[in-house]
């Protein structure tokens, strides 16, 4: 008996989407959890849910759409990869429902990133990570021979998708928030209380 290709006994697109669900509590509950911890060391709440958010979004809010775009097609495997470098062209053919999915796709990421890590705390940064990010799976589709088709159009969107995301965002970037990153702790607020009065 052959053994099993990779691509052969991969999960469908109902069976990503049904997992996506019900992932769903356990990404809640990890939230808490995570949010509970840093409140508990000092961290200030806004900052703690915040954070915690960003960090399992980030994660549950991209894996199911990047596993939905390497399934591969019924050629997996024997159909060569094909490429489509002239920008617009595929947009034209596609519908409604797959430029919105494209725009979804690095959308978490976009929304995320710039709550985590303020170095990338920009639209055009955000841009940049998310053409990087779309064209790697581009290119894991065009190596892996998925039988689909690696276009750019398709990095137009997801980069779009990430950076629209981060504009989303932008209140609750970090470099915007570091204010309220550690809550006042009793003895530094006793003190200036203190100096205070001794001033008064």
């Amino acid at each position: 008996m052959r053994p099993l290709l990779w691509h052969e006994g991969s999960v469908s697109f109902v069976g990503v989407a049904v997992l996506a669900v019900v992932a769903l509590p356990l990404a809640v509950a990890t939230v808490w959890a995570l949010a509970r911890l840093r409140t508990s060391v000092g961290t200030a709440q806004a900052a703690a849910w915040r954070r915690s958010f960003a960090e399992v979004g980030i994660v549950y809010g991209t894996v199911p759409w990047v596993w939905l775009t390497l399934i591969p097609g019924s050629g997996a495997g024997v159909v060569p990869g094909r490429v489509s470098l002239v920008p617009l062209r595929d947009l034209e053919t596609m519908s409604d429902v797959q430029i919105f999915g494209n725009l979804l796709i690095l959308a978490a990421v976009g929304f995320c990133a710039p709550m985590l890590f303020g170095a990338v705390a920009s639209m055009p940064r955000m841009l940049a990570i998310g053409v990087i990010c779309s064209a790697t799976i581009e290119s894991a589709q065009y190596l892996l021979q998925l039988d689909r088709v690696s276009s750019v159009d398709d990095i137009l969107l997801n980069a779009t998708g990430a950076a629209v995301a981060a504009m989303a965002s932008r209140p609750w970037w970090v470099t915007r928030a570091r204010s309220d990153e550690r809550s006042p702790s009793p003895t530094s607020t006793t003190s200036r209380r203190t100096s205070s009065d001794r001033r008064t």
